[in-house]
């Protein structure tokens, strides 16, 4: 029980800043025609903020299931290649269902924790995945149920804290890293493409996205490869 205590310990402070992000997401699932219950079973089922909030824009349009596919799968695929590094630090008894537990519960802040860890057990994975997925569920639904009650006036301005949260994930690594701006620059400006040019603004909005992200990574990719160590060792 220790480890499950020292790792639910250590998910307390990711599961407390789940629930501001999580209520904005309460909000716009209200705002974009969903149920409380809606909202809270997909937090509940998925616990995948920048997915949930981009896959709100899809549903509200009936009948673009291979935008959604396309743009969740773009925008999750780290969560895979994140539990395969994490897999890598398991304890021995980490294997079948809980693979997929780990799967499940996998974020970008759980991740961060649990790789601090010299072996990750069943336990602590355990104990840290309660605090974040019971605040995502919990600020969810505060937000669905303020959001039926507030004006739309004030909906729409709560609305918008959510670009606040994405400018502060992007806007530190902008500054240090002049190859991370201009990804960020290229990926903005081929979104802008698809929202202001005839024909391509039809382009369902998952599908855009996703073909923005894909097409600054890989321009990134070419324009400011990174060296591997054997090349930083050679010009050293």
């Amino acid at each position: 029980m220790k480890a499950f205590t020292r790792g639910l310990r250590a998910g307390i402070p990711i599961g407390l800043g789940y629930l501001s992000v999580s209520f904005t997401f309460g909000i716009m699932a209200i705002a974009s025609g969903l149920t409380w219950w809606q909202a809270v079973i997909i937090s509940m089922t998925t616990v995948t903020s920048a997915g949930q909030l981009s896959a709100i824009g899809t549903m509200a349009v009936p009948g673009q299931y291979a935008a959604m596919l396309v743009s969740q799968a773009t925008i999750n695929l780290r969560y895979a290649f994140m539990s395969m590094s994490l897999s890598q630090k398991t304890s021995k008894s980490f294997r079948g269902i809980w693979r997929w537990i780990l799967g499940f519960f996998m974020t970008d802040e759980i991740f961060a924790v649990a790789s601090a860890e010299k072996t990750v057990s069943v336990r602590f994975f355990c104990g840290l995945s309660v605090a974040p997925w019971v605040g995502w569920t919990l600020g969810t639904l505060a937000g669905s149920l303020v959001g039926n009650v507030l004006p739309p006036i004030v909906m729409g301005s709560l609305c918008l804290a959510i670009y606040g949260m994405f400018l502060a994930i992007i806007l530190p690594p902008a500054k240090a890293s002049r190859p991370v701006l201009a990804v960020v620059a290229i990926a903005a400006i081929i979104h802008c493409i698809f929202y202001y040019v005839p024909y391509l603004r039809d382009i369902p909005s998952g599908i855009s996205i996703s073909i923005s992200a894909v097409a600054a990574a890989m321009l990134g990719a070419l324009l400011f490869p990174l060296k591997n160590s054997e090349e930083v060792a050679e010009n050293d």
